[in-house]
């Protein structure tokens, strides 16, 4: 007769501390770009940037100022909510306002969150501006909030999102199938990926080396 069948004990599981993660606003520096917390005051230089073909993959479409004003008015609101932390990226050299990126997704009993909203303007595209975005943010997640995971999610059809994703070293977890409505009815199905702590290490060195090629 077999032996019957047993769950396994929470005692042979990783354990951690059982502190609410909270994100502050903070300013991150790297050569190149500064992320600076997201405000109102950053609407017009934002609004500048946008062209349609930056939100192809978007769930929705900045045109005016207008548009950006809502869309950081509803992420101010997310921040204060302890849920986001949305950034807006400087390049350094000239104090010009490139684009945006956030923390999303925050689950502060979990540990655990997404970064995502990511677009810069096509001046930034194919430079180290979005890969030095990213590594600031992980240093951020992983050595001084003590993240156990960081999610990075995008449109199935978003072929250099995802080889961009996948350069960085975070690994593919699967398709959640209708994910969402996008812009007026269109159905999106998101690819997810995620990085977790024990991985941090030798995606930090990836992204080193990347930046170390870029100049």
């Amino acid at each position: 007769m077999s032996a019957p069948f047993s769950f396994p004990s929470d005692a042979d599981a990783p354990r951690r501390a059982l502190v609410p993660l909270v994100v502050p606003p903070v300013v991150l520096e790297g050569r190149t770009v500064r992320l600076e917390p997201m405000a109102l005051e950053h609407a017009p230089a934002l609004a500048a940037l946008c062209e349609d073909d930056i939100f192809t993959h978007f769930s929705v479409v900045l045109r005016t100022q207008e548009d950006v004003e809502r869309y950081i008015t509803r992420a101010l609101g997310a921040a204060e909510r302890g849920t986001e932390r949305p950034f807006v990226i400087v390049e350094r050299e000239t104090g010009e306002v490139l684009g945006t990126t956030s923390y999303l997704d925050i689950q502060r009993e979990h540990r655990t969150l997404e970064i995502g909203w990511t677009w810069l303007g096509r001046r930034a595209w194919r430079t180290r501006v979005n890969t030095e975005c990213k590594y600031l943010l992980l240093c951020l997640a992983f050595e001084t909030l003590g993240v156990m995971r960081v999610q990075l999610k995008t449109d199935r059809r978003n072929a250099r999102s995802r080889a961009a994703i996948e350069r960085m070293g975070a690994k593919f977890e699967g398709i959640l199938r209708n994910h969402v409505l996008v812009r007026g009815g269109v159905v999106r199905d998101s690819a997810y990926y995620g990085v977790i702590d024990t991985e941090w290490p030798e995606v930090k060195a990836r992204l080193e080396g990347f930046l170390q090629q870029a100049g």
